[in-house]
């Protein structure tokens, strides 16, 4: 199954329930050799780049930026402000505070070595491996609310039509001045009481996911996973659409990934984050579950307009939008350095691309900022950027197969020890996926828990239809689930 399975979590955390879990998850990064903390020499590195970083000359602490991000977040990469821009009417002047982890960082020292190491911070459930020690990636390199800090700061002009038309990044200290949730930006919105900003994110994202669209571009509307304390010392998962707000706020995130990107193929240096086009077989094959699903898609429609028409709240879509992620599988990471790569665009997005915007927890955003930053100030690349950018795609890739295998055990963990007592009881679920090889396995939804999971039947599972199933195993040591049909 495909990557909505990131499970966040509402509690308080002193449930039995919560601490069996922790014990599951501590199992879990035992068996992977995985630890959430850090050598005394990385510690002590980081405490003292934490106590003396590099700051730069230039004062950009009058720009009023928020950052927006999970409730409780404090690894804090981005903070942001948008303006109407007074030379160009009907547009838009975006400035972007991305965290400058090389003010703190040398390349070389023992904080370095452990995030080349690590590659990107690891999460499942309540637990989180991060890729910098805390007392900078929760402390002095975090943009946390009043607290001036060195950023890399993009500054994106973008027409009335929502296309980038300008890009300059430079290091800069800024100050956020209030960190956001979210939930609490939503609600405010939706009472009419958001302030201008708000309000100018919400047209420029829309802005751009109209470009998105007319690019050929495409996002998956796929639900998040939430583990909630009932607050009875009971647990439940339930499914959870990302709000309008959490869609135009990573908007402004693949803007300043694409600037970036623009900026790296036009001087033929760079790390992009790239996706292969589909393959003509998967689109044909997605075109017969369609038909099986009883859903119209027009030869001559394109996917990504395709995918714009479905409605995931709808089972027979549900289960269409999870055979689509077929096509966004492969997405990597390619460097170069005088001679662009045959593959440089990222297929989703219709677009090259490049992640720079969270540096805190991916190790590829240091690299592509710190190229960027170069470029703009007409220098030469760093020699240490330049020396590793040979060994980032595996590093990058390495870390990415190390992240969705333990986000899949955690989740795992969590559906095991929620339906732990309640095997041989019945649940009304939709057959979401197809065992390409036998039909009879498969892979169900259930609403209520919130549970993704395999079933076997006797006979060929009836795709995008409501079955009953019932739950035959629920083994949180093994961290099996299993349903059959019933």
């Amino acid at each position: 199954m495909p990557s909505n399975r990131v499970v966040k979590v509402r509690s308080t955390g002193d449930s039995v329930t919560a601490q069996e879990m922790r014990d599951g998850i501590a199992a879990i990064q035992q068996e992977m050799k995985l630890s959430a903390a850090f050598p005394d020499a990385v510690e002590e590195a980081a405490a003292a780049a934490a106590a003396a970083p590099r700051l730069p000359e230039l004062d950009r602490t009058d720009i009023e930026l928020v950052t927006i991000d999970p409730e409780g977040a404090r690894d804090l990469d981005q903070a942001m402000h948008i303006a109407r821009d007074a030379d160009h009417p009907g547009g838009y002047v975006v400035h972007y505070a991305i965290a400058d982890v090389a003010a703190f960082v040398t390349a070389g020292d023992p904080v370095d070595v452990e995030a080349n190491r690590r590659g990107e911070t690891l999460y499942g459930a309540d637990s989180k491996i991060p890729l910098h020690p805390k007392v900078l990636s929760e402390g002095a390199a975090s943009l946390l609310p009043d607290q001036v800090r060195p950023a890399l700061l993009w500054t994106i002009r973008v027409d009335d039509v929502g296309e980038g038309v300008d890009v300059q990044v430079e290091r800069a200290l800024v100050r956020s001045r209030a960190q956001l949730s979210y939930l609490e930006v939503q609600a405010d919105l939706d009472a009419g009481r958001a302030p201008e900003l708000i309000g100018l994110l919400k047209e420029v994202g829309e802005l751009r996911l109209a470009r998105e669209a007319a690019r050929g571009g495409v996002s998956l509307p796929l639900p998040e996973q939430e583990l909630v304390e009932t607050g009875d010392g009971h647990w439940e998962l339930e499914f959870r659409r990302l709000t309008p707000v959490e869609n135009w706020n990573a908007q402004i995130s693949l803007l300043t990934g694409m600037a970036a990107a623009s900026l790296m193929v036009y001087a033929r240096v760079g790390i992009l984050r790239t996706l292969p086009p589909a393959d003509p077989r998967d689109v044909q094959r997605l075109h017969r579950t369609a038909r099986a699903l009883g859903i119209e898609w027009p030869a001559e429609q394109l996917y990504p307009d395709f995918i714009r028409t479905l409605d995931p709240s709808r089972p027979t879509h549900a289960a269409m939008i999870v055979a689509c992620t077929r096509l966004l599988r492969g997405a990597g990471y390619v460097t170069f350095n005088g001679e662009l790569p045959e593959q440089a665009q990222h297929s989703a997005l219709a677009s090259e691309y490049a992640h720079v915007t969270a540096p805190l927890r991916r190790l590829a955003d240091r690299y592509a900022g710190e190229i960027c930053v170069a470029l703009c100030a007409g220098t030469e690349v760093p020699d240490w950027v330049i020396s590793a950018m040979a060994e980032l795609p595996d590093t990058m890739t390495s870390s990415g197969r190390r992240a969705n295998q333990y986000e899949n055990a955690v989740v795992n963990l969590c559906e095991a020890e929620l339906l732990s007592d309640r095997v041989g009881e019945t649940f009304t679920a939709v057959v979401v996926d197809l065992d390409e090889k036998d039909k009879k396995k498969g892979d169900i939804t259930i609403q209520d828990p919130a549970i993704e999971a395999s079933v076997v039947g006797s006979a060929d599972l009836p795709l995008g239809e409501e079955v009953t199933v019932e739950l035959v195993q629920a083994d949180p040591r093994t961290r099996t689930v299993e349903f059959r049909l019933v």
